[in-house]
């Protein structure tokens, strides 16, 4: 985790025993989007699709029941290799708000091949500063989100 020049930048990676177009699908497909993804709201799951330049709307109900998450745009997707999401606002209530703040964020997931094997890295970054304890979160978060990719794909 590095931090600098009110950027935030956080990586996290894990490799894989599979091909990287098996956990290219595990990943974004939406039935094992779902199950990877609980680590960070139970109930997670998307709507649109991962063509660039396309809106994406990653959600889950809140609390109360009602649909909440971001709203996103897919900047960059060259298959089985890179994706890139930027983050443009949230969906609260179920109503989307745009987040001016986030502007220039990025989420980006790179698959590499490595003797069979594939390494998959995550980076975020944006601007502005994250507090030790959404930090905390996010590691803990992606930690498990990871392994539950790695055994999906491994099966």
């Amino acid at each position: 985790m590095k931090e600098g020049n009110n950027v935030v930048n956080q990586q996290f990676s894990i490799v894989i025993n599979a091909p990287k177009e098996k956990i290219w699908h595990a990943m974004l497909g939406l039935d094992t989007y779902r199950i990877w993804a609980e680590p960070f709201m139970p109930g997670s799951f998307y709507e649109g699709d991962w063509t660039q330049g396309s809106k994406m709307l990653f959600l889950a109900p809140d609390d109360k029941g009602k649909m909440s998450g971001m709203v996103s745009q897919i900047k960059e997707n060259r298959p089985y290799e890179f994706v890139s999401i930027e983050p443009k606002g949230v969906v609260e209530d179920g109503k989307e708000k745009e987040v001016r703040e986030w502007g220039g964020s990025h989420e980006n997931y790179t698959f590499k091949e490595i003797d069979g094997k594939t390494e998959v890295t995550v980076d975020l970054s944006g601007p502005g500063e994250i507090e030790e304890e959404y930090k905390q979160y996010l590691l803990d978060a992606w930690s498990k989100a990871l392994q539950i990719l790695k055994e999906l794909a491994e099966k």
